[in-house]
């Protein structure tokens, strides 16, 4: 399913990223139920009673079906007028509030945003799967049902009542906390089905009831015979749906800390570092292989197995800048005499955008960004943020920075202007990842897909200095097989390594990334030839039989398959190595294999 980024003043988020999604802050604070919410109660049948005097304007009425109090709307209202969503997402913001057991301040002139009681480090936060997951493909008969369930259960209710609300009314029902209906529609758009808001709620809750990360005392109790299971259970036979939903072992392998590979330049390993390469593995070519580290269990065991029985390499390039970015490495490549991009990155928050550090606050201890993705947050979020830290002199109570920081770490938000939090800019996201500035800008790409190469792209320090073993070995240049080239970071390592590229296949579905690694070709005036395929299918053994013959062979194979199927922020195909996209990691073993064994027929 493809996705798309928001324009700034648009709450739409990208969720189609093939990264990992290494935090979660999204905590859902336990909340009152909605039933049984004040004085009002909401009856089985949907109708609703309350003491109150009759006579309150229909505007009113709507938001006290709802089961807020008089109080708490007329509070809204005075702020925000009579515009639904603004006085919808103000009572939200209370109720949380409310619900909250730490002492509230005595008085506040705005309204506060809804505050995590999320404990977590940051160092728990760059860990994390993220629960959001990429919509799931219902049949035509569960839809039909989805909407006839809603349809018949909000029938009595007042027709004054909008979609939006009738679906908020309809879940909390089900028994669904409020502030987790309210994230899930805010998540999925306005365009959600039913089923896509409960299998959101119920993915989330499940995710962080069984990430091996988070502490026992801060995970939800949930039970298989209630709660989210039951209600999902519950919607499932409202639906009547027959489609089996595929559950696949997301636990992670053990991965070392730190992760520093086989040696850093930024730190000292403890002693020194020998592996051993099975005989087969010896190039020509030599060959290096990129995916997500957090992957689900055993299938990095399944890729080692397949590439020679190489020990992996796993690290985090938060050695190497100042985000992070763990990544697992399969290389036949030597370990020794590695040296790094001079001159070496920014490797802290402030160095890297000195222009925030006028405004950081003493209570955010950020000093490194967490995983670039393909989302960045949205203005409403920002603005949010902006309120509830303007809602008191000096520094915000600890529910106000808990809710802050956390976002701040989901979105990578950076602090530019006093109580202002902003997303990176796409050239932000160049420098962090070492790319050239500019690198993804012009030519008819969007700021979308600026974002979506970007979230998916390597980390070129990282991986230059993996390859900076090549510069010596090959003094007139390389031929490079580069697959799954995205937008070029191996090319863009191997050149500012001072490596010539006298020729370069690259194999790209994109249009785009291959746009954008053709301009660089073009801009930095490169001498040798630049041939691109969109399909890895396309390279047969006749094909690469052909590129062979004409410029010698390739010494170096690189490139990361997809990690659509891997990536925790996938929680309905997340099918490891057997997944649509993912299992195209067979090909690069496949056109590994062809290279290795035409290659060794010609010498």
């Amino acid at each position: 399913m493809d996705k798309h980024l928001s324009e700034e003043d648009s709450d739409n988020i990208d969720w189609d990223t093939e990264d990992e999604l290494e935090i979660q802050d999204t905590t859902f604070s336990s909340c009152r139920d909605l039933r049984t919410n004040g004085q009002y109660a909401i009856s089985g049948d949907g109708e609703a009673s309350s003491s109150s005097v009759p006579g309150q304007s229909t505007f009113i009425q709507k938001f006290l079906v709802m089961g807020f109090s008089e109080e708490s709307i007329a509070k809204a209202i005075e702020q925000n007028g009579e515009n639904s969503d603004l006085v919808l997402d103000a009572l939200l913001t209370l109720k949380a509030i409310d619900d909250s057991p730490e002492e509230q301040p005595s008085a506040s002139p705005h309204l506060e945003p809804c505050i995590n009681s999320d404990d977590s480090s940051s160092e728990y936060n760059e860990n994390f799967l993220d629960d959001v997951y990429e919509e799931d493909s219902w049949s035509s008969d569960s839809d039909y049902c989805t909407n006839s369930a809603k349809q018949c259960y909000v029938k009595e209710e007042s027709s004054s009542l909008s979609e939006k609300e009738q679906t908020i009314l309809f879940l909390a029902n089900m028994g669904y906390p409020l502030e987790e209906v309210s994230i899930a529609m805010e998540r999925c758009g306005p365009e959600a089905s039913l089923a896509e808001l409960t299998d959101f709620i119920c993915a989330a809750q499940m995710a962080r009831a069984e990430d091996p990360y988070l502490p026992e005392d801060v995970k939800p109790k949930l039970n298989h015979g209630s709660g989210g299971y039951k209600k999902r259970k519950m919607f499932n036979q409202l639906c009547k749906s027959k489609k089996p939903r595929a559950i696949f072992d997301e636990e992670t392998i053990r991965l070392p800390k730190p992760m520093i590979g086989f040696g850093v330049p930024t730190e000292s390993v403890p002693a020194i570092v020998r592996r051993t390469i099975p005989e087969q593995a010896f190039g020509p070519p030599f060959f290096y292989y990129e995916n997500v580290a957090l992957a689900p269990k055993g299938v990095w065991d399944t890729i080692s197995r397949f590439l020679y029985d190489i020990e992996p390499e796993f690290v985090d390039s938060k050695y190497f800048c100042a985000t992070a970015r763990k990544r697992g490495y399969i290389h036949n490549l030597p370990i020794e005499n590695r040296f790094p991009l001079l001159p070496l990155p920014p490797r802290t928050i402030n160095e890297a955008l000195p222009l925030t550090k006028k405004w950081w606050p003493s209570w955010d201890p950020r000093t490194k960004l967490n995983c670039l993705q393909t989302a960045i947050g949205s203005a409403r979020l920002t603005d949010r943020i902006r309120k509830a830290v303007e809602a008191f002199d000096g520094e915000p109570p600890m529910r106000v920075q808990k809710f802050v920081l956390d976002q701040c770490r989901k979105w990578n938000l950076v602090w530019v202007g006093r109580n202002k939090v902003a997303p990176l800019e796409p050239d932000e996201f160049e420098m962090l990842l070492g790319f050239p500035k500019n690198h993804t800008r012009g030519g008819g790409i969007s700021r979308t897909d600026r974002y979506k190469s970007l979230g998916n792209s390597f980390q070129v320090d990282t991986v230059a200095y993996h390859l900076s073993v090549l510069k010596d070995m090959f003094p007139n240049g390389m031929n490079v097989l580069s697959l799954f080239s995205g937008i070029g970071g191996a090319e863009v390592a191997l050149y500012r390594l001072g490596i010539q590229l006298n020729n370069v296949v690259s194999v790209e579905k994109s249009e785009v990334n291959r746009n954008i690694v053709r301009s660089w070709w073009e801009q930095t005036n490169q001498r040798g030839n630049l041939i691109d395929f969109d399909d890895v299918q396309q390279l047969n053994g006749d094909r690469l039989e052909q590129l062979i013959d004409s410029f010698g062979g390739f010494d170096l194979l690189i490139g990361g398959s997809p990690c659509n199927n891997l990536a925790g922020s996938n929680r309905v195909s997340r099918d490891g190595l057997e997944g649509k996209e993912s299992s195209l990691f067979y090909d690069y073993v496949r056109i590994l294999d062809l290279v290795k064994s035409i290659m060794s027929r010609q010498r």
